[in-house]
């Protein structure tokens, strides 16, 4: 299986890139965490993305607050996909980060998920490998029904209740 390689900006991002690998961890998928920043340490970042699909990754998630620029400094160097998490700040509650990290010029895109959406940033790496891993493919299916079964059971205590 390809692994899920995962850049923050700042050990800051931590908490938001934890959602992300318990959700992997959850699925069996196999990843790697590295603090590299776009704007202080360019060339680590541009090695590691030039590198992954070398290096047996198949997807990368790259999570940044302000002004965002690591999902789409990642996405210049490689053709992986990479998903961008914006990470909350204390200026502008993190709609900078959003809008830094979605808009994108035509050519190089980057999947954008909520601001600090670390579990659906997760998601939707394991639903990109999971294209070419049927075994994937069914922990996903699994987890989805697993998903229903909440809702409906909570559905069941609510009407139990009011109806």
């Amino acid at each position: 299986m390809k692994k899920v390689g995962i850049v923050m900006g700042s050990d800051s991002d931590l908490p938001i890139i934890k959602k992300a690998t318990d959700m992997l961890s959850s699925l069996g998928i196999p990843f790697a965490v590295h603090v590299y920043s776009a704007h202080r340490t360019p060339e680590e970042a541009r090695a590691f993305s030039v590198s992954a699909r070398d290096n047996g990754f198949g997807v990368i998630i790259a999570a940044a607050g302000m002004a965002a620029h690591l999902a789409g400094a990642v996405a210049a160097n490689t053709t992986l996909p990479v998903i961008g998490i914006p990470c909350k700040s204390s200026n502008f509650d993190g709609l900078d980060a959003l809008l830094s990290t979605v808009q994108m010029p035509t050519g190089i895109p980057v999947a954008t998920v909520a601001v600090d959406g670390g579990a659906n940033a997760a998601l939707l790496a394991a639903q990109i490998l999971a294209v070419e891993d049927r075994e994937l493919a069914a922990k996903l299916d699994a987890k989805r029904r697993a998903d229903a079964a909440k809702v409906l059971e909570k559905d069941a205590k609510i009407s139990a209740e009011f109806n």
